[in-house]
């Protein structure tokens, strides 16, 4: 079975798990609505690929903590659409979870998406047990205070946030939980992968930044030109669109170089080129091929 059908799957047996039958239905709905379909999965692919890396042998703990991560990013997309932050009708060219099901049941639907995350990871301990506590402690500081995804989220109610720490907050974290999360599953130490999650991660920010600020939202796949209308930190507001750009290269380059010496790194640095050909539109970063 290849990466992606092993995080569909993953993701597929967590998500029927609030699916009972006398479960309320919209939110049922909401929270598939929230998962299914996906975008590239670049999380959890990077999950996978850091427990092979490492020698897994622990397979469905690695599938419980790839799913976990994908359940954790889709809870802060929809939280991330509702009115409060970017009030954003549409995500991945569908409408967002708010937009189809009201905003009470898609607050909800994060909440809930947030829980499912963690339960997740709980089922895997008996795969073994003396890995669960770093793989919980590894996820909850990258979706919480003071430097998760919650901590991102706050910058942009303080006034002039620091824009490298809002980026690597709000990112970033949940790319060196991935990567850290996979080394753990398979039983070594996540230090060495640190590196790696937070040049990527960081690179993932400051992509997203260029195609808000220069694409179309048909090719964004959701609203444009928020950044600048709601006053948020972005990377071409910082640095211009050529300094952005070059940020952008420089990142993925420090994330190539990040790869530890491993059995995988060939594969994660590829892992690693094909994110960067997808990250940016191709007529602006000059080093994705």
């Amino acid at each position: 079975m290849d990466a992606g059908e092993r995080i569909e799957q993953a993701l597929a047996q967590a998500v029927a798990r609030t699916e009972a039958e006398n479960a309320p239905p919209k939110l049922a709905g909401a929270i598939r609505h929230g998962v299914f379909p996906g975008g590239a999965r670049a999380r959890p692919r990077l999950t996978l690929a850091v427990a092979r890396a490492c020698g897994e042998d622990r397979p469905e703990m690695t599938n419980a903590a790839a799913a976990a991560i994908e359940l954790l990013h889709c809870a802060s997309l929809v939280h991330d659409d509702l009115p409060c932050f970017d009030d954003a009708d549409t995500r991945r060219g569908l409408p967002s979870v708010h937009a189809a099901y009201g905003v009470p049941v898609a607050l909800l639907a994060g909440d809930a998406l947030i829980v499912l995350a963690f339960e997740t990871l709980a089922r895997s301990a008996v795969e073994a047990p003396d890995r669960l506590g770093a793989l919980i402690g590894t996820v909850a500081r990258a979706v919480g205070a003071p430097f998760g995804i919650a901590a991102g989220q706050a910058w942009e109610s303080e006034p002039n946030p620091p824009a490298q720490q809002y980026r690597c907050s709000k990112t970033g974290a949940l790319f060196v939980a991935a990567t850290m999360a996979g080394a753990i599953s398979a039983g070594q130490d996540p230090g060495p992968w640190r590196r790696l999650g937070h040049h990527l991660g960081e690179a993932y920010q400051v992509a997203d930044d260029l195609l808000d600020a220069v694409a179309t939202a048909e090719q964004h796949g959701k609203p444009v030109g928020r950044d600048a209308a709601l006053g948020r930190p972005n990377a071409v507001a910082e640095l211009g669109l050529n300094g952005a750009v070059e940020r952008l290269e420089r990142l993925i380059e420090d994330a190539m170089d990040a790869v530890p010496k491993s059995r995988g790194e060939e594969e994660l640095r590829e892992l690693v080129r094909l994110q960067a050909l997808r990250l940016a539109p191709k007529r602006l970063l000059r080093s994705a091929a």
